[in-house]
């Protein structure tokens, strides 16, 4: 082998590392973070260029920090993503991504999505370093404890709506908090549901707390956290705190309830019909009716919410 053919070599495994790198970092699931504009939308601040941008902002250093927190995350995994079907793909456990090169990189672009975000704030860093800690802490304790590791990961997503409201310093509505964390249990709950069934025996040798549940307390709390979710949306469009919370004091958005109900149904459709629990992302990004359905609830909330300005 020449040299120039050497030089090659180690410039395609390089890439090759980089590349899968990123896709450790699971792009498409920074869609998660999209939660971190709520605050901004409800709060009739979407068309404040100042307040965009550093919510903008936020949201990129979220999406570095949930990147890492997934190489991490892969590397705590490592041996049993080995053993798992679709996982043992991944690039970490597949080979193409060596530990070492993953950690280091970890390190940097942690240090980046910190720094990045105390930029932002101190109030918001300090958001940030929660997040951050509690997805390290989720990743080598909390998602082997039953029920607790539901919880850490809807607390997750309560930290990334409360960083929209501290990103540009606005009151943030109990309700909406309240409906993201039955959102997102709602989502992890059915995940679980779907690795438990997939995996069936082996299920324990994937994630510890799966061998804590079953298919008919999955049920349970779904079933639960299914009616939660709704209320909880409906209580934040009609109580006296969003409607204090809101510009323009409207009763409307309770039309956009339907909107929720045929989405959470649509969800429990191609969960529990077509066995498509796995990845919330996936779904959310590919199936077009439900597609279609947060599409027509986002420009239904704009319509009601904003067609005062739109009207200037």
């Amino acid at each position: 082998m020449n040299a120039q053919t050497e030089k090659a070599l180690f410039l395609e495994q390089a890439l090759g590392r980089w590349i899968g790198l990123l896709q450790t970092m699971r792009p498409t699931q920074w869609v998660k973070n999209l939660i971190i504009f709520a605050v901004l939308i409800f709060s009739m601040n979407l068309f404040n260029v100042e307040m965009l941008l550093r919510t903008t902002l936020g949201f990129l250093f979220f999406c570095i920090l949930s990147g890492t927190v997934y190489i991490v995350n892969d590397y705590a995994d490592l041996e049993f993503d080995r053993q798992h079907p679709v996982k043992s793909r991944r690039p970490m456990a597949s080979g193409v991504v060596p530990p070492a090169f993953a950690v280091r990189g970890a390190l940097i672009l942690t240090v980046i999505g910190l720094a990045g975000s105390f930029l932002l704030g101190v109030r918001f860093g300090l958001v940030a370093v929660a997040y951050y800690a509690l997805v390290v802490a989720y990743s080598f304790y909390l998602k082997n404890v039953v029920i607790l590791d539901v919880f850490a990961i809807a607390l997750g997503f309560v930290i990334r709506a409360l960083a929209g409201g501290v990103v540009i310093s606005k009151p943030i509505s109990d309700w909406l908090l309240i409906c993201t964390m039955f959102l997102a249990l709602f989502l992890a709950l059915c995940k679980r549901r779907h690795e438990l069934l997939l995996l069936e025996n082996e299920a324990h040798k994937h994630r510890k707390a799966l061998a804590d549940y079953s298919p008919f307390f999955l049920d349970q709390m779904v079933a639960v956290v299914t009616t939660s979710t709704v209320i909880s949306y409906a209580m934040f469009t009609v109580s006296t705190e969003s409607l204090e919370y809101q510009l323009f004091k409207t009763h409307k958005l309770i039309y956009t309830v339907p909107f929720v109900l045929y989405g959470i149904f649509r969800y429990l459709y191609l969960a529990y019909h077509k066995e498509q629990g796995g990845s919330p992302t996936r779904i959310l990004l590919t199936d077009r009716a439900l597609l279609l359905d947060i599409l027509l609830w986002f420009a239904a909330c704009s319509l009601i919410l904003y067609r005062q300005s739109l009207q200037v």
